[in-house]
């Protein structure tokens, strides 16, 4: 199968840069997959993204070996399955609270006999390969998103749900659940044991961590300590910065 470069620096023991692309344009895509990330991450659920322009960034995506993923708007089995059938080796799926909605992502993201997701993977065999059915479900990427009290009460029993490739922290509403302010990159101590215990779960059941980061010095952070996957900001973050501090230095 195609487009590992996501899987093959978990086989080197090497912590992941993930692109994250908000923007619903293809030339932003494009931008994101020429540089040295080892994956992409379409945001559906809170970028301006829908269906079709998915479909669409997935298609410039392909012109690179960086593995592609999208973070679908909830957990709904049928936009889980449609991504997958347009391309995307991986799905980020928001606010799984319990163990039951951990079972229910997972089994849609896996063929029977171990999920029931709906064989068709119109564009998904076309890129992949004609043996895409048979490699799916080892090859498919899961990754559920603890972002809520509920959730961080059962990570536990979320972390050990049969085929669930790991957990992304998603630091922004997890932090609101909490009863602070919405933002990335938190030091609140509160906060602090709150992702700890997410990490202990997941190092407990052998599965994969992420979280989404906004500055590169926290991102080195958090894959110098063994995190699997880190977020960059987003396109629209860094697009922002970059034209604030530009017009900032010609007005100096």
């Amino acid at each position: 199968m195609k487009q590992q470069s996501l899987r093959k620096c978990w086989l080197d023991g090497k912590g992941a840069i993930n692109a994250w692309c908000s923007i619903p344009n293809t030339v932003t895509a494009e931008m994101m997959s020429m540089n040295d990330f080892d994956s992409i991450t379409i945001d559906m659920q809170h970028g301006l993204v829908d269906y079709q322009v998915a479909l669409n960034m997935l298609q410039v995506i392909s012109g690179s070996n960086k593995t592609p993923m999208i973070r679908v708007p909830w957990n709904e089995p049928g936009i889980i399955m449609k991504s997958l059938d347009a391309g995307a080796l991986g799905i980020i799926c928001p606010m799984i609270n319990t163990p039951e909605d951990a079972i229910n992502f997972v089994g849609a993201t896996k063929y029977a006999p171990v999920g029931y997701r709906s064989s068709g993977p119109t564009r998904a065999m076309m890129v992949h390969g004609a043996g895409y059915h048979d490699e799916a479900n080892e090859n498919i990427i899961s990754l559920a998103m603890i972002e809520t009290v509920e959730a961080l009460e059962n990570v536990e029993k979320i972390a050990a749900t049969e085929g669930l490739t790991g957990i992304y922290i998603g630091p922004s509403d997890l932090s609101i659940s909490m009863g602070f302010k919405p933002g990335l990159d938190r030091v609140e101590p509160e906060m602090i044991d709150a992702i700890k215990r997410i990490e202990d779960a997941c190092i407990k059941n052998n599965i994969k961590v992420g979280i989404h980061c906004l500055s590169p010095a926290y991102l080195k952070e958090k894959l110098s300590n063994g995190y699997h996957l880190a977020t960059l900001a987003s396109d629209v973050r860094i697009y922002s910065e970059g034209i604030a501090n530009k017009l900032k230095e010609a007005r100096l």
